[in-house]
């Protein structure tokens, strides 16, 4: 299956706590990072995802976002740091490209906030991503892959 969302990042399931409705899922990245999911107990259960479960994080683009000075007090979990390699911008949005350990991001915002933070290829920023807007997906375990 292919999919629209750019960010697709493959890691293995480090810790899993269930609770009545929510799961939260800790994700080690490729690069070595940490990432966390909150999804619910019956996805958990359906997909079939334990500790040491090969895993892929899905964020789309829009679920990105960026900092480039210190981050503190925010329940943000996931915060990932980065360089930026490319910066697209239009009339109204810009996507930026981070190269992240193991992997590369993409973070849709505003023309206005790239220019308000002065991004170009070479900027230092970290990628901030709620872990309710992280998604998992599991290789097929069906042989017709339905």
């Amino acid at each position: 299956m292919s999919l629209s969302i750019r960010n697709q990042l493959p890691g293995t399931v480090l810790a899993l706590t269930a609770g009545e409705v929510m799961s939260t899922v800790t994700v080690r990245l490729a690069g070595g990072q940490t990432l966390t999911a909150a999804i619910t107990v019956e996805a958990v259960d359906d997909l079939g995802i334990t500790v040491g479960s090969a895993v892929r994080a899905l964020v789309k683009s829009t679920e990105v976002a960026l900092a480039t000075g210190a981050v503190d007090g925010l329940s943000i979990r996931n915060r990932l740091p980065g360089t930026v390699v490319d910066v697209a911008t239009g009339g109204a949005m810009a996507g930026v490209k981070v190269a992240v350990a193991g992997g590369e991001l993409t973070a849709a915002i505003t023309k206005d906030a790239a220019a308000d933070l002065g991004l170009a290829a070479g900027s230092e920023v970290t990628a901030l991503i709620k872990s309710t807007e992280v998604a998992l997906a599991v290789a097929d375990r069906r042989p017709d892959g339905l």
